[in-house]
């Protein structure tokens, strides 16, 4: 028999950058009870590790409808897998193409131990919605950001527990301009002022540049991504505001 999870109650993948902490506005608009999980596995930037835990105090502090919602965070070491995965992201490396034709920063099975891992927590704490950042439309390809993936992953855990888990992947389908706009719309200028300002999503973990969209090296793939997404919502609000003049 499956065991009871409690429907409305979910578990948010918060890495500390752009797409994540969306999504934790996301499942604190959609959802009753919402806790949060992060890991520590050697990331190059983990800068991000220190980026999350000040994000989330914000909201606990700035935004009373969601602090309300908010439950206790979850840090998981999984060090060995940044050991193992010699890439890019978990190694001093220039930033590249690999073999296999993916991004260097591809780390192999990353998402894939990050939702087992996740389901474990949910498992013990009756947590049914399992929330990821993962979005099939970025420019990386990432194999275990795909849509095919993720759907056969929520089979396989729920198989592998007798649970009936939910994998919620709220920027499947979008590009980081609709980002940024999903943002304004859960939270408002205050929250993409708190994205800009408190989450990290530079590659190298470079904080000594702050640019309007935020900190980083300004050049690697994550920066420019998350600039050219910036560019573009801002752009899309200014036609608007003219078609309305």
């Amino acid at each position: 028999m499956a065991i009871t999870l409690a429907d409305s109650h979910a578990l948010v993948l918060f890495s500390g950058g752009q797409d994540s902490a969306t999504c934790l506005a996301w499942a604190l608009a959609h959802h009753d009870h919402v806790e949060t999980i992060g890991f520590d596995y050697g990331q190059r930037h983990r800068i991000e590790l220190e980026c999350r835990s000040n994000f989330i105090e914000r909201l606990r502090t700035k935004f009373s409808s969601w602090s309300e919602r908010l439950g206790p965070d979850h840090t998981i070491d999984l060090g060995a897998l940044g050991e193992i995965s010699q890439t890019a992201l978990t190694s001093e490396r220039p930033l590249g193409v690999g073999a296999s034709g993916l991004p260097n920063t591809f780390v192999p099975g990353r998402n894939l131990i990050f939702f087992n891992f996740a389901a474990a927590i949910a498992y013990r704490r009756g947590l049914r919605i399992l929330v990821g950042g993962m979005c099939e439309t970025d420019y990386s390809g990432y194999p275990d950001c795909r849509d095919d993936t993720l759907k056969a992953l929520q089979v396989a855990i729920n198989l592998g527990m007798s649970a009936n888990f939910v994998v919620a992947t709220p920027l499947m389908w979008v590009n980081k301009a609709a980002t940024w706009a999903l943002a304004q719309s859960l939270g408002g200028d205050d929250f993409v002022e708190d994205i800009i300002e408190y989450t990290h999503s530079c590659y190298l973990g470079d904080r000594s540049k702050r640019f309007v969209w935020g900190y980083g090296c300004g050049n690697c793939p994550a920066c420019m991504l998350r600039q050219n997404g910036w560019q573009q919502w801002q752009a899309s609000l200014m036609r608007s505001t003219e078609s309305r003049g």
